[in-house]
Formats: C-alpha cells, structure tokens, sequence
C-alpha cells in the first residue's frame, strides 16, 4: 500500500543519471538516493530502472547527471496508489543542450480513499437516520402509535438500568427538559463526557490498530495535524472533565479530602504500573528486557496528569451547593475566577515549559530548537531531535528507556531516541487536561442554563483558536511555535483545546439537552476507558484480569466459579466481574 511503481527510462547517450527524492512534506530535508540508471547505450535506445515511490504526498524528483552535482532537471508530483509511471529523461528536438523529463502514466491508480469515504457517508447517513427517528418518537401522535406497537420505553429503561446509566430525559414521553442532574445521585451521568471520551477511544484504538495504514490515521512525522494526533489530547482533555465532576460528586457526598487524595494516588499508580508493565511492548521480551523498558508511555502520562490535576482541584475543592447559581450575585466568570490558584500554578507550570524549550542550553543543537534532527533542516542538527525535550529525557532516563521508533523516522530518518510521551511534553499535558476541568465547571455552574453553557463553550472555543492562530501564523511550520504532538506543544494544546471546545458545544444540546442521539455506541466504551485501551493492547490481559477480579471480588460476590492458582475455572459471573475489573481500573466513577 502506499506505493506506485516508476520506471525511469534513460534516453541520454553519454549521460548517467543518478536520481534523488524527497517528500514535500518533510521540510527543509535534504535529498535522499532514489536510484542510479545507467547511460543509453545507443542513441534512440533507452536505459531503464524501476522503483516504487511513495503516494502519501507530493514526491519531488531531482535527476542529477553523471558526476551527481549537475541537477538535469527536477519534477514534483503526487503519484497515485498502485498507478504505474514512466519518467522520459531525454534531449530536447531543438538541440543537445536541452534536456526534458517527461511523467506518462502508464496505468491509472486506485481511488485509495473511497472505502473511507463510503464508511464516514453510511456512518453519517445512520446517524441522521436514527436522529430523525429520535425526534419523531419525542411527537405525542407518533409516539402514542408507536408505544402501542412495541414495548421499547421498558426495554430502554431495562437497557440503561443494567448498564447502570439510566435516561436523564425519556425520548418516548416528549418530556425533553434541560440537564437536570445532581452530582449526589451517581447514576445521572452527563452523557455528552462520556461519548465524547468513547469517540476519543474509538480513534485511539482504531489508529493502534493501524488505521487501514491510511497516512492521516498515523501520526504526523514532526509538524502538522493527522487525525491520528486528535485523539490522545482530546481524552486527555475529558479526562480533566471527568476529574472535577466525579470530585464535586465525592464532596457532595460527604468524601473527605483525605480520603480522596488516597484513592487519586491508588489510580495514579494504578494507571503508571499497568502502562510499565503490562502494556509496555518491551516487558515480553523477558526478565533482560527490564535494561530497556520503556519508563514514558500512554497510561504513564495519563497517570501523572490525573495525580497533579486532581491534588491541584482537591486543594481548592469546595462542594458546589444545588442552588449555587441562584445565589451567586455575579456568575459570568465565576467558572475561572473561582480558580484563579489553580490558573497561578498552571501558568507557572507553563512557563517552565517555555522556559526549558527555548533557553536550555543543548550541546551540539541550537539553544531553542524544535525540529526533528535527522535530515530536517538541511540535515545541520542529526542528533538533535526535539531539542530540549529529547534531551531532557536522555539525560534523565536514558536512551535505553525511551521509544527506539518515533513518528520522525519516517520522513527525517532520524537515528537518536525520542519519546512523544516524555517529561518536558507532560507539562503541556496537564494543561490540557486543567482545560478540561474548565468545561467541566461550565458544565456544572451553568447546569439548567443551556443558553449559557453554549455561549462559555463557544467564547473558548474561539479564544484558544486565535492564540493558536498567533503562535503558529497559520502556518504548518512557519510559526513561532508549530503544531507538533511529539513536542505536546502549547500551539498543540490550545488548538485541540479548541476543537475539544467545539465538540462539545455540539455534542451537549444533542446529547443531553434535546436527546436527539444517546451517544451509542460510543457511550459505553467511554464509561470503561482504561479498560478497553489495556485490553485492545494486550488482549490476552483480559482473562489474567478476570481471574484477578475474580480473586479480589469473590468475597463481596456470589460465588460463581472456582480459582485455581489465579485462574477462573467454571461459570463466571461476568455482571460482578466486570463491576470488580472497573473497580480495579478505576472506573466506577464519572471520572477514572
């Protein structure tokens, strides 16, 4: 896949051409040694060399000629995916010291993309299907017919029953009211989080898998957006939700802060040891492998964004009564006002961030670099790669320890070690996630009040997106800080801030508000997150994790089953099972 067979045909009786390539993607990247092709041998007769090229982007070709100094000529253009090409190198009529390169197509490419394109139209096609049948059943005549039919308002309340998230709004009774919940009941979930975190999971899983190794279902070499790089920001960001409203949820309760900066830590560590050790590529190697384990990883980061955005709410938390907005004398900023600690500590936090990337002194590299290394940048800087963020990292943990593959290999054939989950990118992670408690009080100050809920979600929406918009000149990499997901860079943070933003200001109405779409099936992945990710990595983990659900809950539990050596052997009940792995994982909550 990806590729397109060219046949360079060599019509230059005295001329040998040695032929260079390079991805206009990659950028200020030296040329790389396609192929040689040997001189005519007879004038009218031609040489000929095949090879394959790559089809993600534009190709440009440079044909050098016997001494590869003297560019013969050069083209740029997008070969299509298994199209077949022939490059005429010849003279020109109107005399010898002219020389053209001609590209003739000599089969026609695939339309690579409409498999994509036919699955987002039926996906879109259902989901309108099903949104009109939504808003047909809310109208009293067809809802009367319908009930009278079948029996679904008792097979839906049955459904969310057993998932334990039971309807806020009826869709067959027309009763559509505002959101309404109340943190003290833990089955009213806000829906619009949860589908929002299952369609980040959904992505993250589907790209892990490969993503139909559709280049924008990979990650971005260096700068640049895939949709690839969409996903881990934007759990990342739900995350944040999730934390201050299953927090307000505790304290409403009567949890004692104590109590929950113990069980913070307890998923903290949860999280960092189960992305260690079990879902760390390197741990199947063996005892040995223990010398190269791979310390940053997905879960790692996720872990050490939970514990310092969650202690930094805990510090300031303070339960938020039912008739908060009632009371307040003046609410229009009192979602950031109300935070002003935390704002002092997170924009501390990034300034150290800036401060590091952009002053660190690095041996060999230039103080504030943020290019890839390698063949990037006219290849100046090889060992450079990330700058101060990558060498942070092996200073600190070591080459061993870090990713051995990065994204930048691809186009900037880069040879050091980098790791996009490493300690300099975390800092901007928390930001992110700090974000999204942001969207979290909006969701709860403003609860019962849509109209503003909307405005809030659009105002950052809006405003994140213009600093975007200043730090990177609308440029891919012509800013002053580009968009770069292996850097975790600001611009990266506010722009998929933004986008986060936006997804909610129209997955709420629809959702939570009008009901016009439940959020399956994105919905319940996103209410056990962790332990769908760990399961799509190892999927032999599962029933290793069953047998240690089942050793940890047998007590509190029917016995359904017997254990053996820490294996299930028998029925098992799936129903106490699942409660226990959630529980282990730390999913039982809102947030994790």
């Amino acid at each position: 896949m990806d590729q397109a067979l060219l046949l360079i045909h060599n019509e230059l009786p005295e001329t040998h051409l040695t032929v260079y390539w390079k991805s206009e993607r990659c950028y200020h990247c030296l040329f790389q040694l396609l192929v040689r092709v040997p001189q005519s041998g007879k004038p009218g007769k031609a040489s000929t060399a095949a090879v394959s090229v790559s089809t993600q982007h534009d190709s440009i070709l440079q044909f050098n000629d016997s001494l590869g100094e003297k560019a013969v000529c050069r083209l740029e253009y997008k070969f299509g995916e298994f199209g077949n090409y022939s490059v005429l190198v010849k003279n020109t009529r109107n005399g010898s010291s002219g020389i053209a390169c001609d590209i003739v197509v000599n089969e026609k490419p695939v339309d690579s993309n409409l498999p994509v394109i036919v699955v987002f139209l039926i996906g879109l096609a259902l989901i309108i299907v099903m949104s009109f049948l939504r808003l047909f059943l809310s109208l009293d005549d067809f809802n009367s017919w319908i009930s009278k039919a079948i029996h679904s308002r008792e097979t839906d309340r049955l459904i969310n029953s057993e998932l334990g998230s039971p309807s806020r709004a009826d869709p067959l009774s027309g009763d559509l009211q505002p959101e309404t919940w109340h943190l003290s009941a833990a089955k009213h979930r806000l829906r619009c989080v949860d589908t929002f975190r299952g369609i980040a999971l959904v992505l993250m899983v589907f790209v892990n898998y490969g993503g139909g190794r559709y280049w924008y279902f990979r990650h971005s070499s260096w700068n640049g957006l895939t949709v690839a790089d969409l996903v881990f920001p934007w759990f990342v960001f739900i995350m944040g939700s999730s934390i201050f409203l299953s927090m307000m949820s505790a304290l409403q309760r009567g949890c004692s802060k104590l109590r929950l900066l113990g069980k913070i830590a307890w998923r903290s560590f949860l999280l960092i040891m189960i992305g260690i050790v079990i879902v760390n590529p390197n741990y199947c190697l063996g005892p040995l492998s223990w010398d190269k384990v791979r310390i940053p990883g997905v879960l790692q980061r996720l872990g050490v964004t939970y514990f310092v955005v969650a202690v930094l709410e805990l510090l300031f938390a303070k339960p938020v009564p039912e008739n908060w907005v009632l009371e307040s004398s003046c609410t229009c900023l009192r979602d950031v006002t109300s935070s002003w600690p935390q704002w002092l500590l997170i924009l501390l936090l990034e300034s150290i961030w800036l401060g590091l990337s952009f002053f660190l002194p690095v041996p060999g590299c230039p103080t504030g670099y943020l290019g890839p290394g390698g063949i990037g940048d006219w290849g100046k800087y090889p060992n450079c790669t990330g700058g101060a963020a990558g060498y942070i990292d092996r200073v600190l943990l070591g080459d061993d320890h870090l990713y051995k593959h990065p994204s930048s290999t691809v186009l900037y054939h880069t040879e050091v070690a980098y790791d996009p989950e490493g300690i300099l990118g975390t800092i901007n992670s928390i930001v992110t996630a700090f974000l999204g408690v942001q969207a979290g009080k909006i969701l709860l100050f403003y609860k019962d009040q849509t109209k503003s809920i909307l405005i809030r979600f659009t105002a950052w929406s809006c405003i994140l997106g213009l600093i975007s918009v200043a730090l990177t000149k609308i440029s891919e990499n012509e800013g002053f800080i580009p968009i770069n997901k292996n850097l975790w860079s600001i611009s990266y943070v506010t722009t998929l801030s933004s986008f986060a933003f936006f997804i909610l200001l129209v997955l709420y109405p629809i959702v939570d508000v009008k009901g016009l779409w439940t959020g399956a099936p994105f919905f319940y992945p996103g209410m056990n997150s962790i332990l769908v990710y760990v399961g799509h990595k190892k999927e032999d983990f599962l029933e290793n994790l069953i047998a240690l659900a089942e050793m940890c809950c047998w007590k509190t539990s029917e016995p359904a089953g017997s254990i053996e050596t820490g294996f299930v052997k028998g029925n098992i009940n799936h129903k106490t099972n699942g409660m226990c792995i959630s529980r282990l994982l730390g999913n039982d909550e809102q947030g994790y």
